[in-house]
């Protein structure tokens, strides 16, 4: 067994760490982990990996952690009397080689992870599809199931709070790093399901070509402009975690600024202290938004139909918009997630490129 084990004060060392798989429990079963995709949202996993209990997934040893995943997997070994070997699975992944789980509330489409460690953290995150009977499955789009899913999946849940919110009576919506995979996630369903509201990219100058030709965005500006944007009633929702430009967007719409929400951190060096939402900004105060809180609130609205229903609904209306906007590069072996990783976190990868790792 090998997984990459990050030093969680210095998110930047990660070391390729080789262990022992050990015998198998009773009512386990043993994954082989084919497949994952790292993406902005792995760094912000690390970044906000103690305070809401990321680094708990997947022990590692006292101060490193191992960097979650949404992936593919093989079942090579079974103590769990519906599962047998070679049945794949989607769902949440360390980086590494393998995992074992301990299959709870079993479904043909899927199982929850019983796993004691795993108990006090979200259960969205220990659900796991049995690929067989998984009716979000496609074969021929697994890449981009895992590069877009879950993020997609944050993206439809912010429009659906806001949405419900009647976006706090603006007009528009404001996206920092509108290249990244959640931020075109809540475009194409804001596009799609809150068409009156104007929806404005802010990206770096380099991508803005990119950013335009997904087609997702009203406008699309520079990071550097955002003094050009009309002042009217506006929502922000910030991916990027860069403190200073949060900062210019308060001071730039102030009473104007209807609700800040605070999602990612893909600048990660410049995030500054609470992501970027420092105090004494004009404005309301930037709320962090945890996903899997509202993905609860959703199915307990909808239910577990109705709620599927509209996702996939968006889901299939996000891949017709984006499925040509990136090209997927799979990559071979554990390493390859360590250096990826590494890339990501220091901004080097190409938002026009999706990256599979295959360890």
């Amino acid at each position: 067994m090998q997984q990459v084990h990050v030093d969680k004060q210095e998110l930047s060392q990660a070391a390729l760490v080789d262990g022992e798989t050990g015998p198998l429990a009773d009512g386990a079963v043993r994954l082989a982990i084919e497949s994952f995709s790292v993406t902005a949202n792995n760094i912000t996993y690390a970044v906000v990996g103690d305070g809401f209990g990321y680094w708990n997934f997947f022990p590692a040893p006292e101060g490193k952690g191992i960097v979650p995943m949404w992936g593919h997997a093989r079942v090579i070994e079974s103590n769990h009397p519906d599962f047998s070997e070679g049945e794949r699975v989607y769902g949440y992944l360390p980086m590494g080689t393998h995992l074992d789980v301990v299959p709870g509330n079993v479904s043909k489409s899927g199982f929850v992870d019983t796993a004691a460690h795993r108990q006090p953290m979200s259960p969205i995150y220990n659900q796991y599809s049995r690929l067989a009977a998984d009716p979000e499955h496609d074969p021929a789009r697994e890449g981009e199931r895992m590069i877009f899913g879950p993020l997609f999946k944050t993206g439809f849940l912010i429009e659906y709070f806001m949405r419900g919110e009647n976006w706090f009576g603006a007009g528009q919506v404001i996206m920092t790093s509108a290249s990244s995979k959640t931020a075109m996630g809540l475009a194409a369903v804001a596009k799609q399901r809150s068409p009156e509201v104007k929806r404005i990219g802010l990206t770096s100058a380099g991508n803005v070509d990119f950013v335009k030709g997904t087609g997702l965005y009203d406008e699309v500006v520079a990071y550097d402009a955002v003094g050009s944007l009309d002042v009217v009633p506006t929502v922000t929702v910030d991916f990027a975690g860069n403190a200073g430009l949060l900062a210019s967007l308060h001071k730039h719409f102030a009473d104007d600024l209807k609700y800040s929400c605070l999602v990612g951190a893909t600048h990660v060096e410049e995030r500054g202290a609470g992501m970027g939402g420092g105090d004494g900004l004009p404005g309301p105060t930037p709320t962090l938004f945890f996903a899997p809180d509202h993905a609860v609130a959703l199915f307990k609205e909808l239910g577990p139909e109705g709620a599927g229903k509209q996702l996939a609904e968006s889901w299939h209306y996000f891949l017709d918009a984006v499925g040509d906007t990136i090209t997927i590069e799979r990559h071979q072996g554990i390493d390859a997630a360590r250096t990826t990783y590494l890339d990501m976190l220091a901004g080097k990868l190409d938002p026009a490129v999706g990256i599979v790792v295959e360890p």
